[in-house]
């Protein structure tokens, strides 16, 4: 086996585990750990690939900032084993039902996919260039670009006025 089959099968496997992990993990932090793993390890695929630009993205964007943001939220939360709230019965079978449910589709959706027929065609033009790619989002992207960076401070914005506490007044 080449060596780059053999990267990628343990990538994988760490990948699933720690993403099976993340979900099964009774500790919110030790959740937290494994999808930070998870992400590393989805970056390392994308280096497989020859994206490192992209991987590099996705460690500062996906490790970096959104993990801060859901650990910040865990340690706002303040989870206690005292408070915390048992589903009944039902609710936990109507979670197995719809992952099921979900599994079937994509399932069938694989089984029913074919594979596209035809010659690709290339422009030559080099995306991993960061200035390529700068110009790409700058130019023909500018708006859903600028939508999503308003989207993303109104969601901090808002994760700020929950997250501050009442003063009791005496």
């Amino acid at each position: 086996m080449s060596t780059v089959l053999i990267i990628f099968c343990v990538l994988s496997a760490i990948t699933l585990s720690t993403a099976f992990l993340t979900i099964f993990s009774k500790n919110p932090i030790h959740s937290a750990i494994y999808l930070v793993i998870c992400f590393f390890t989805i970056a390392g695929h994308y280096l497989l690939l020859n994206a490192q630009f992209l991987a590099m993205v996705h460690i500062i964007v996906y490790s970096g900032a959104i993990m801060i943001l859901f650990l910040f939220t865990i340690m706002l939360m303040n989870l206690n084993e005292q408070r915390e709230v048992y589903r009944p019965r039902i609710t936990r079978l109507g979670a197995i039902v719809s992952f099921c449910l979900i599994c079937l589709v994509l399932i069938t959706i694989f089984i029913n996919s074919k594979p596209i027929v035809g010659e690709y065609t290339s422009t030559g033009e080099d995306y991993q260039s960061i200035k390529v790619l700068g110009k790409i989002l700058l130019n023909e992207y500018m708006v859903p670009f600028e939508f999503a960076s308003i989207l993303l401070l109104v969601a901090m914005i808002g994760t700020v006025l929950l997250s501050k506490k009442e003063k009791l007044e005496k």
